[in-house]
């Protein structure tokens, strides 16, 4: 019976590619756009999974049906400490990441067979349909770079991959530089890449742009991650996806986690903290509860002690996932990587991150009334945030803490990946790609800057259409903000405690 299901859905999906194949003709193209390559982050990537023998492919992540079986038995994978590879349990497949439409079509929508509540599997999906609005064409100005993001931020086969589609893209676009826009833990990897690729960076990439990084980590993301797991989605889709356990069971040996922990080296103006209500003695020998903190370093040993029982079955055998210190050196030498990276000469960098969402910051397990009295508890439990200003998955203090010469830094009201679909965003990046031809757009502060007089009456000799359709435009496009409407949003944005 599970085989006719499957043999089912695989021919609705077949059925279903077919009905969406779209019109390859686009109505505006604009040939003097620099090209644009996105990168995303963490599950942000179609994975495919292949079988060596019969070189059969099967979509493993993401999946609407059938989701979690083809993700545990497919995708889950442990750390090998000698070449710093994350490997497939099943030794009979192995994973790739699909190029189709020059690399868009693995970071567009990650379930592309998906009918309804689609919109919680997009990813770069309306930025990409903004671009091409402006003008942008994909294979010419616009490309797209998955990669297997269970790898480290670090992995040399990914890093390779890049430096080989830099090149590619500068070869299509006719020579031209290019702009790289990172979201989220893309913007640790492109870091990586920038300081052990400085001259492949600097010969093919005019700027880059971060969106919602995590430079010195997601602390309250991370730690629950780590002790509870994750859930890709939230709401109804949930349940159709792929379970919290099973997702923890896969991070727990992925390096690209370990790498988003909190930065130990890095000088937090609110230290992130794991918090524990713990069932104690006194100096009597009389029980009490107390409430234990540890700092990221500190509470090492913590999530070690947590971890030492944690296994799965596997095709029947058990497979143990403790806290795996291996990882976490590797990650250590990542960080230390990241920290000594330079921003290239001619190379302009930008940082966009997140505000006005309270993001886990410091996080908490048990109560006075429930404290915990043995750490292998911990997995069972749910933790209490403590929460910071942010996106809801990176705070603003570590995104903003990039550690490289700016450009600009800018704050924007929007989640963690509503980040992406952002009209405010989009109109930054359309001033900083200069596809808006706007002399008057100040995308550091986000309004409109109306022209002098004298700039005025230069306008209006040279544009080609009269100043009157100059600034009907402009009307149209933007929102025009005054002086005090700045003040006063600045005001409603503070961060939140």
């Amino acid at each position: 019976m599970a085989v006719m299901i499957e043999d089912i859905v695989k021919s609705v999906e077949h059925l279903l590619k077919l009905i969406r194949k779209r019109s390859q003709v686009q109505a505006f193209v604009d040939p003097t756009l620099d090209p644009v390559l996105l990168v995303p982050g963490i599950a942000g990537s179609i994975l495919n999974a292949v079988d060596e023998e019969t070189g059969k492919i099967e979509r493993v992540w993401v999946r609407i049906l059938g989701a979690d079986h083809e993700f545990r038995d497919k995708l889950w994978s442990r750390f090998d400490p000698a070449t710093g590879k994350t490997v497939n349990l099943d030794v009979h497949t192995h994973i790739e990441v699909p190029e189709d439409r020059y690399g868009l079509y693995a970071i567009d929508n990650l379930d592309p067979d998906m009918i309804l509540g689609g919109d919680c599997v997009y990813y770069f999906h309306d930025m990409i349909v903004e671009f091409i609005k402006w003008g942008y064409q994909e294979g010419t100005t616009l490309f797209g770079f998955g990669y297997d993001f269970r790898q480290s931020n670090r992995f040399q086969d990914t890093l390779e991959r890049l430096a080989s589609k830099l090149e590619s893209i500068h070869a299509a676009s006719g020579g031209k530089k290019i702009n790289i826009i990172s979201h989220s833990m893309g913007g640790v990897l492109t870091k990586c890449f920038m300081s052990l690729y400085g001259d492949t960076f600097q010969k093919y990439v005019k700027n880059w742009i971060a969106i919602a990084a995590p430079f010195q980590g997601a602390p309250g993301y991370i730690t629950s991650t780590l002790l509870n797991g994750a859930s890709f989605v939230e709401g109804w889709e949930e349940n159709f996806f792929i379970k919290k356990w099973s997702m923890h069971q896969l991070l727990i040996e992925c390096p690209s986690i370990y790498e988003l922990m909190p930065s130990s080296d890095f000088k937090w103006e609110q230290t992130p903290f794991l918090e524990i209500w713990k069932k104690k003695l006194d100096s009597n020998g009389n029980p009490c509860v107390m409430l234990e903190s540890y700092s990221s370093s500190e509470a090492i040993p913590v999530l070690a002690e947590a971890l030492v029982t944690n296994k799965e079955c596997y095709c029947g055998d058990d497979i143990w996932l403790p806290f795996n210190l291996d990882i976490l050196k590797w990650a250590d030498g990542t960080r230390k990587l990241m920290n000594s990276a330079v921003v290239p000469n001619q190379v302009k960098f930008f940082n966009i991150y997140g505000t006005s969402y309270q993001t886990a910051h410091s996080v908490c397990y048990g109560s006075v009334d429930s404290p915990v009295s043995d750490l292998l508890q911990l997995p069972a439990l749910e933790g209490k945030y403590i929460y910071v200003d942010g996106d809801g998955t990176v705070p603003v203090e570590s995104a903003k803490a990039d550690g490289l010469l700016a450009e600009a830094r800018v704050g924007v009201a929007g989640s963690h990946r509503g980040i992406l679909c952002d009209h405010r965003v989009f109109r930054i990046l359309k001033h900083w790609l200069k596809a808006d031809h706007d002399p008057f757009y100040n995308p550091v502060n986000d309004y409109v800057i109306l022209p002098t007089a004298f700039e005025m009456e230069k306008l209006k000799e040279a544009a080609d259409h009269g100043l009157q359709q100059v600034v009907a435009a402009l009307r149209d496009e933007w929102e025009i903000v005054i002086a005090d409407d700045v003040e006063e949003e600045k005001e409603e944005n503070q961060p939140l405690m």
